[in-house]
């Protein structure tokens, strides 16, 4: 088991469960060091006094709050553990919720609550049961690394976990940064959703830490002498556009099918949108004319030739009927 963090007992009502906070999360982030480009030594921080200038070993430091530049009232550790305060050494339950009601944003660390003693496995066993059977979460109080804080108590896989929580104060209001008010169509908000069904899963287990990955491929092929790794394609992210949002929309939800193996429908294409120019409706318009003066110029000129192929005939027909005239006077 890890190394316990803080020491101390469930209030329960009347009663009472030793316990032991453990960290229930652990971080594998790669740490640096910082060093001297010039010769790669160790960049060491020292705690200096900034009035006599010597540096202090942390057996010379204490705590102190700082009223004014002129004036600071020196706290010591002794004061801090004599405050009269309830839950100095317990973790006191106030109130049982349901988890719904309780906002995420105000969740912060999470720890794990091992029994104290063979003396505590039945009364943790019987908070444990009624957490369950009531299917709420428990609200506590307790005071930890000098203030106190407010705790959210529930099960998890037949341990009590510890949510240390904000307080109310200590959550922002977004109202500032919530967009104005825009308009959405109803087909948008429909793909929306589809997309949201097409993404959905039943686990998020598998997910990896994959920077973290690269930078452990990067610190070996280092090590090794070895050719650094070639960029991921794809990582730089373009200058932000004006993108069709229905056709991004489609082409999510075309991507995240083809991810899953499932086939894409038509295809989908995602454009810049450009406004409008003016200049383009008067071109049609004067394009429009010149198109119908042409073709009426043609009509008429069509037209024109039909009657002039008309006249002809006539005037063909008219010399006939005079010779067969001049033929019959004639005998």
């Amino acid at each position: 088991m890890p190394r316990p963090l803080w020491t101390g007992a469930i209030s329960f009502g009347l009663v009472t469960i030793p316990v032991k906070v453990v960290s229930a999360t652990q971080d594998h982030s790669i740490h640096f060091r910082q060093v001297h480009l010039e010769d790669l030594g160790r960049v060491r921080t020292r705690k200096v006094c900034e009035l006599d200038g010597e540096a202090l070993s942390q057996d010379e430091i204490g705590k102190g709050y700082e009223l004014s530049k002129e004036q600071t009232v020196p706290i010591t550790d002794e004061e801090l553990d004599r405050i009269p305060l309830p839950t100095a050494k317990a973790i006191e339950i106030v109130a049982f919720v349901d988890a719904d009601s309780v906002d995420p944003i105000r969740i912060s660390d999470s720890y794990y609550l091992a029994i104290d003693g063979q003396v505590a496995a039945k009364p943790y066993t019987l908070l444990r049961r009624a957490l369950e059977r009531s299917d709420k979460v428990a609200v506590a109080k307790f005071a930890w690394h000098n203030r106190e804080r407010l705790g959210l108590l529930r099960v998890r896989e037949g341990a009590i976990v510890l949510h240390s929580m904000r307080w109310p104060d200590e959550i922002r209001s977004p109202e500032s940064l919530a967009p104005r008010q825009v308009e959405l169509d109803d087909d948008e908000i429909d793909r929306a959703v589809q997309l949201t069904d097409t993404m959905a899963l039943d686990s998020i287990a598998g997910f990896r830490d994959a920077y973290r990955d690269a930078l452990e491929e990067l610190i070996a092929a280092k090590s090794e002498g070895r050719e650094l790794p070639e960029p991921a394609e794809g990582g730089e992210q373009g200058e932000g556009k004006v993108v069709d949002l229905m056709a991004a929309l489609n082409a999510s939800v075309e991507a995240a099918k083809e991810s899953r193996g499932e086939g894409g429908g038509g295809e989908a294409t995602v454009h810049e949108m450009r406004p409008r120019k003016k200049t383009a409706s008067k071109k049609a318009a004067s394009s429009g004319k010149a198109a119908t003066g042409r073709k009426a110029g043609g009509s008429g000129k069509t037209t024109g030739r039909k009657a002039g192929a008309g006249k002809t005939t006539a005037a063909k027909r008219t010399t006939g009927a005079k010779r067969t005239a001049r033929k019959r006077s004639a005998s």
